[in-house]
């Protein structure tokens, strides 16, 4: 009898389950065919006042194109040099690997040489200060790396650099003398001290995998190949690259210096750790095949085509730059500041899976920084594991576990913000963000503490559960629009008015258009989720 109503209220769940499936994709199909309708309204009615847009090359006669954003436009203009310059450093280094079997040693010096090449023509002279700086951390890990106070050295060290670089714009070789004032006219194309943000995790990431290379390791290898399925298949996986120390000699200068100029990955990433580096320069990475890599940029060239049609239909980073927005209702606000969100995922998503690509030919596996899709996050935590991955990893690595991990959880994710908004730039707008952030976090730390003792207690039935987890996924997607904007569109200073749009009549009708159209976003994640666990 049991068994029958069990079975009963099964299938009602199930059906019921395909209807709600089938409500949330009916108004999800409803929502993007509005915004698309809305949004080429606004760019055709809009773009004679919008500054950055370029005659494209789509359609007939060609559309204009958003090339508003400073780091699309560079990147996209320097595409095909850049891919010509990685292909011949990847091909020269896979010929050289099997002719003459290079490993660590040999490797290193051969990446180090191409790197060289490649810093020249972007820095010039400027390469001097970076491999001044560079040595002087080298030194500094060396002599100091058994030493109790290490890590707060390292730590000095680094970000005294970040501050000075920026504060000085990185620096005049006028300020050693006049007989070094000549090398300012050999700068190179290409700012260094903006590249050098990078070189500072990395030379961090030295520093503290060569501390820990002299401590007894924490990583159970056997335990962690027991749970990987990549490890189980006789593969490595990123993160037993990472956790198990590379040999003692490979700690060398050429060898570190190679990891901080390596020619992929220097320019924006992702960021990888010196003992993954290492261990994948002494043996190629094997977690993919040539077919898998291949199929990886067929994939990229897909997202690159969507980009394209995306800057040529809707122009919502000339909106955002041009602060044409003031003089939009609050919908088309919302529709904006979504489509900004959208193109600064879809960039990012291009440019670093375009440099993980060459990494990845040269044999060298970094973390994939877009492992999911921005439509697909409904928590601050999960959100962050997504944006930047490579840096939430490092982040955990080297600042969250030893600040005390999720013992000091609520304290530590201000620190970390903190240094995650100076890191990118000393502007206020990026400390709002920071700060704004943080203050979206601790509510949800604590309501997911909550609900799980509520939970382990059988107090929330799995219904109340699930609406609960809707309803704050809601929320928070809210909040992450508002920090965004916040942090890289309108600035502090536009916080207040963005407030008052949505508290007039119009805006509040808006504004609950939006809560309801998040709080079905984040149901339909839920049906993802449980649809891609049910595939396990």
């Amino acid at each position: 009898m049991n068994t029958s109503k069990n079975n009963s209220k099964s299938k009602f769940k199930q059906k019921q389950n395909k209807v709600e499936l089938l409500l949330l994709i009916l108004y999800v199909i409803g929502f993007y065919i509005f915004c698309i309708h809305r949004s080429l309204q606004l760019s055709r009615d809009h773009f004679s006042k919008l500054r950055g847009l370029h005659i494209g090359w789509l359609f007939s006669p060609p559309r204009l194109n958003d090339a508003s954003d400073d780091q699309w436009r560079n990147f996209r203009t320097n595409l095909p040099i850049l891919s010509l310059v990685f292909g011949i450093f990847t091909l020269l280094a896979n010929i050289f690997r099997k002719l003459f079997h290079l490993r660590a040693r040999g490797m290193s010096f051969f990446w180090l040489f191409l790197s060289l090449i490649y810093l020249s023509y972007l820095h010039g002279a400027c390469i001097l200060f970076i491999f001044l700086i560079a040595s002087s951390n080298f030194l500094l890990v060396k002599i100091f790396a058994r030493a109790k106070y290490f890590t707060f050295l390292l730590w000095i060290f680094n970000l005294g650099f970040l501050f000075c670089n920026r504060i000085y714009q990185g620096y005049s070789f006028s300020i050693f003398g006049e007989y070094w004032e000549y090398l300012d006219n050999f700068r190179g194309t290409f700012r260094w001290h903006i590249c050098f943000n990078l070189v500072v995790l990395r030379m961090i990431s030295f520093g503290y995998d060569y501390h820990w290379a002299h401590q007894e390791s924490r990583f159970d290898q056997e335990k962690h190949i027991q749970r990987c399925h990549v490890c189980k298949s006789g593969k490595n996986c990123y993160q037993i690259l990472q956790e198990r120390n590379a040999h003692i000699n490979d700690y060398s200068f050429t060898t570190y210096l190679s990891y901080l100029v390596f020619a992929p990955l220097y320019i924006a990433g992702p960021i990888i750790s010196f003992n993954s580096f290492a261990s994948q320069l002494d043996v190629p990475q094997n977690h993919y095949s040539i077919k898998e890599v291949i199929w990886y940029g067929l994939r990229w060239v897909f997202g690159l085509c969507l980009m394209e049609l995306m800057t040529h239909l809707f122009y919502f980073n000339a909106f955002a730059t041009s602060a044409s927005w003031k003089m939009l209702s609050p919908m088309d606000i919302f529709i904006i500041g979504y489509g900004v969100i959208n193109f600064m995922w879809l960039k990012f998503f291009l440019i670093w899976r375009f440099f993980r690509f060459c990494s990845l030919i040269a044999g060298i596996e970094a973390p994939e920084n877009m492992p999911k899709c921005v439509n697909n996050c409904h928590d601050l935590e999960s959100f962050w594991k997504s944006w930047h991955a490579s840096f939430n990893k490092w982040i955990v690595r080297y600042m969250y576990i030893p600040l005390g991990g999720s013992q000091r959880k609520l304290l530590n994710i201000w620190v970390i913000f903190t240094f995650v908004a100076v890191w990118h730039d000393l502007e206020w707008k990026l400390l709002s963000w920071a700060w704004l952030t943080c203050l979206f976090f601790v509510p949800e730390l604590l309501v997911k503490s909550a609900t799980n003792a509520f939970q382990a207690k059988g107090a929330l039935d799995g219904f109340i559960f699930r609406e609960l987890r809707a309803a704050g996924g809601t929320i928070t997607i809210t909040c992450l629009m508002v920090a965004n904007l916040v942090g890289y569109v309108i600035g502090p200073s536009g916080f207040s008015w963005l407030i008052s749009q949505f508290l007039s009549k119009e805006g509040l009708n808006v504004f609950g258009f939006m809560l309801l159209t998040f709080y079905v976003g984040t149901k339909l994640m839920f049906h993802i989720s449980d649809a891609k666990q049910s595939m396990q």
